[in-house]
């Protein structure tokens, strides 16, 4: 199966997480990449790694904020799609966190995408994309697509991002 959390609300990435514990949980191999997000910055990290061992990583450089640095996001985002198709072989679920950042920001292509995807079915391992924006060809191909929305969130009163919440 083909799984997509998107939408602007928060909590796409522990929905990938709670799935890769129900999935492991179940007996099944489990691998869980992210692009965009640097290793070391966030609570599932830590458990992710321990868990998963070389089957997760952790391979961006940050959000993309300034153009200039586009190459080098682009070469991690590239690093994260090589280690997923490897990973696909030989697990019965891969989670890719941020993989709609990295598609919208224009650092995975289209044609990269939809070449993880066939590989995903072609290997019977269900594929699980995670991030805002999710683009209508990626819905049609899904199996399940789930939108979280905002409704209300601590930044709107000027709240920083809370340890053990946001990271």
């Amino acid at each position: 199966m083909i799984l997509v959390y998107t939408g602007d609300g928060k909590g796409k990435t522990s929905a990938c997480v709670g799935q890769a514990l129900r999935a492991l949980g179940q007996g099944m191999t489990v691998a869980f990449g992210q692009f965009m997000k640097r290793d070391g910055q966030a609570g599932e990290q830590v458990m992710l790694s321990r868990l998963l061992g070389d089957r997760f990583l952790a391979g961006g450089l940050g959000f993309l904020r300034n153009p200039a640095e586009r190459p080098a996001h682009r070469q991690a985002a590239l690093k994260v799609l090589s280690w997923a198709q490897v990973q696909l072989a030989d697990c019965d679920m891969l989670l890719l966190d941020e993989a709609l950042y990295a598609l919208c920001a224009n650092l995975l292509t289209r044609e990269d995408v939809e070449t993880l995807l066939h590989a995903a079915r072609r290997e019977k391992c269900h594929l699980v994309l995670s991030g805002r924006n999710v683009p209508g060809w990626l819905v049609a191909v899904a199996d399940l697509v789930t939108s979280m929305t905002e409704v209300k969130h601590p930044w709107q009163q000027g709240i920083t991002a809370t340890k053990g919440i946001e990271f």
